[in-house]
């Protein structure tokens, strides 16, 4: 189509925009895995790791994609009969729980609001009747990205403090490191899991893990440590072994540079980017859902991410043709409703290697893609976006 040479953008959540100087550190030889400029490779990355989780522990680096960080924290910390509490949000938190259920954990779920955020409140309700202590951790994700949501997880960890319970608290932060404040220590996590494709600006393949004081003593009692993901194995003394064989080289060298540059720009600044993009994106979307073709999928505007936003199409009207159209003619790639939404809404992501040119390019091509099909819609939601923009950078 005429419109779509040039540079095409990714406005789904994951993969991300890698950066050029990313893809550059990747064009490297391979190198020894034994010794010399990879060690120091890997001791960047571990370090710059704890820096972006926010915690003085170990971290741990699989080649994987979340999924897999997602076993390796059950593996290490959980053995078999064990019972878990899965707080509900959208998808990928009961995602996390069947994983669970495949090692052969027992899984109950504290049912969400279907359009809404984890209640601490219900939380602290749940836990104070277990009386046996039978839950022995909590799974959470702090962004889940089929809903949109963003959970208070210092909040929840406040409720499982208040309710007198030491059951370990589980995050997901796939969705959200790199993009919104994220504590492992000062907010009493005690394993958090990420993956490199989406805040973190990296290709799909690797996944992290990173382990507080707490779950490091439950790890000396887990009974389904396996070889590949046994946090101690890979604190051995022989670098491979911290990654269970041969690393993933190149995926390492593209890591460090994007971490790099994370903390060259400072988490603080990182965040205030992804706020102040996410609001544009809100406010070109409160104009356009004055046409009644589509709304928030969150109802509550402070329960809405800042890395990704979720529409949901309202009766008679199809994402399809707009989800089509922006990558057909445009070169955007929107994300799709996946989970209740499939077929039923459509997500713009604002994670990552993002800007203020890519994410107005991003909403005139939706606004573009409105007018043209045509859908009905408030006109002006770019305009709207900018004078936000405008008004909060004055």
């Amino acid at each position: 189509m005429p419109l779509r040479h040039g540079h095409d953008l990714l406005a789904m959540p994951g993969p991300t925009n890698v950066p050029e100087a990313v893809l550059e550190a990747m064009h490297h030889p391979a190198v020894d895995i034994y010794g010399g400029g990879l060690l120091e490779t890997t001791r960047a990355c571990h370090d710059h790791l704890r820096r972006v989780f926010r915690t003085r522990h170990a971290v741990y680096v699989y080649a994987s994609n979340g999924h897999g960080a997602w076993e390796a924290a059950l593996s290490n910390v959980l053995s078999r009969g064990d019972e878990v509490l899965v707080l509900e949000s959208g998808r990928f938190a009961p995602g996390w729980g069947l994983m669970a259920e495949a090692l052969g954990v027992a899984v109950q779920t504290l049912e969400g609001p279907p359009r809404g955020a984890v209640d601490p409140e219900q939380v602290e309700t749940r836990l104070r009747a277990d009386t046996e202590r039978r839950i022995r951790a909590i799974l959470v994700v702090q962004v889940d990205t089929a809903a949109g949501v963003v959970n208070d997880v210092p909040a929840i960890r406040a409720a499982i403090d208040a309710a007198g319970h030491d059951a370990l608290l589980l995050v997901d932060a796939i969705a959200s490191l790199g993009c919104l404040p994220f504590e492992l220590d000062a907010w009493g996590v005690d394993v958090a899991v990420a993956a490199s494709q989406k805040g973190l600006m990296t290709p799909p393949g690797l996944a992290f893990v990173a382990a507080g004081p707490r779950a490091r003593q439950a790890h000396k009692g887990a009974g389904l440590r396996s070889r590949y993901w046994d946090w101690t194995e890979r604190e051995g003394p022989e670098h491979y072994q911290k990654y269970c064989g041969t690393p993933p080289e190149h995926m390492l060298f593209g890591l460090e540079r994007a971490l790099e540059m994370l903390l060259a720009e400072g988490l603080d600044a990182v965040f205030e980017r992804h706020r102040l993009l996410a609001g544009a994106v809100r406010h070109a979307v409160e104009v356009w859902g004055e046409g009644g073709a589509f709304e928030f999928n969150i109802v509550d505007p402070a329960q809405r991410a800042d890395s990704v936003t979720v529409l949901r199409m309202r009766e008679g009207f199809e994402p399809a043709p707009l989800v089509e159209f922006c990558r057909d003619v445009c070169g955007v790639t929107l994300g799709i409703g996946i989970g209740d939404l499939s077929g039923r809404g459509f997500r713009i992501a604002h994670m990552g290697h993002i800007n203020a040119p890519m994410i107005l390019g991003i909403l005139g091509s939706v606004e573009l893609a409105l007018t043209t099909l045509p859908l009905p819609h408030g006109p002006g939601g770019v305009a709207a976006a900018v004078r936000w923009l405008g008004d909060e950078l004055r």
